[in-house]
């Protein structure tokens, strides 16, 4: 998997959020650099662990639709005769 990588818009969001999080539950100020390595770190560390649970709720919902598919298919069948 290659890493995963944010716009700039996005980072920036995700650094005011990590602040109003320290500030609100923790009660510690963090600056925005250190905002920043944490979003590297969850990315570098945790990241692969969500995308492959993303993956994994992907395949179920495909497997599923492709189920109700043969239904239908099944449904249009024509019977011989």
């Amino acid at each position: 998997m290659k890493d995963i990588e944010f716009s700039r818009d996005q980072k920036d969001r995700m650094v005011s959020k990590i602040k109003t999080y320290f500030s609100a539950e923790l009660q510690h100020d963090i600056g925005g650099f250190e905002a920043e390595f944490l979003i590297d770190f969850f990315a570098r560390e945790l990241g692969p662990c969500f995308y492959n649970r993303g993956l994994f709720d992907a395949q179920q919902v495909f497997n599923e639709k492709v189920e109700e598919a043969g239904y239908v298919i099944q449904e249009l069948e024509q019977t011989e005769g």
